[in-house]
């Protein structure tokens, strides 16, 4: 993702899939009908043939009652659909928790195993990301259903990477969860999304997603590190 595309980022989760879909078919609506109407205002403004005495027409009036009402059914059930099946959690495979903090955040790894790690940003060197480095990454495997989960120690923090279509406010208190399938290796980057304090800017996210085998090997010398 450059500063030069205006279009989504890719989407390397199923979710974020679905929700690139979806904008793509409202905006093909949105697009349709914007030609539509300059169509008919153009030949509003070049036609001659005015009837002043044309008051009403049933049948038009009927239409254009109609046909918005057909176009808000046709955005509204696939963004229901997505809106539905990002609060589903298909049997999770391991669970994360989330903590947001003024202003970094923790991790724990507490469904088979307990480990936790704190994820502060790193100053910049030569080949960092600026503002997105992290000195410990969140690791997770691809291919794999996790479950997160995310709460706050302080304030209102928000989880965001946009590339995996996750955006999960952490609210002091309550927990709340999400689900998150990573179809591919690599790194993701994303930032706290509320306003949380003077340094709301600094604290970012970083998740590696591994295969699951190296994902349990860096657990297990995790715990022995930490034992």
């Amino acid at each position: 993702m450059k500063w030069t595309k205006f279009y989504l980022p890719d989407a390397y989760s199923p979710t974020m899939e679905q929700l690139v879909y979806f904008h793509d078919h409202t905006m093909s609506i949105i697009t349709s009908i914007t030609i539509l109407i300059c169509i008919l205002l153009n030949s509003l403004l070049w036609n001659k043939l005015i009837d002043l005495n044309m008051n009403e027409h049933q049948m038009i009036e009927t239409w254009w009652t109609i046909l918005p009402t057909i176009v808000l059914f046709l955005i509204a059930i696939p963004s229901l659909k997505i809106l539905y099946s990002m609060e589903e959690l298909i049997n999770p495979t391991i669970s994360i928790k989330s903590m947001g903090h003024q202003w970094y955040w923790s991790y724990e790894y507490s469904d088979k195993f307990c480990k936790e790690l704190e994820s502060y940003m790193k100053y910049n060197k030569k080949n960092d990301f600026r503002l997105l480095e992290v000195d410990n990454k969140m690791k997770a495997p691809f291919l794999t259903q996790i479950r997160m989960i995310f709460s706050s120690s302080d304030v209102l923090h928000s989880w965001t990477i946009p590339c995996l279509g996750i955006k999960m406010d952490a609210v002091p208190g309550r927990i709340n969860q999400s689900s998150l399938m990573i179809k591919k290796p690599g790194i993701f980057m994303g930032q706290c999304s509320e306003i949380c304090g003077t340094n709301h800017s600094f604290m970012p996210i970083m998740l590696e997603s591994i295969k699951l085998n190296k994902f349990i090997k860096w657990i297990s010398y995790a715990l022995s590190d930490w034992n």
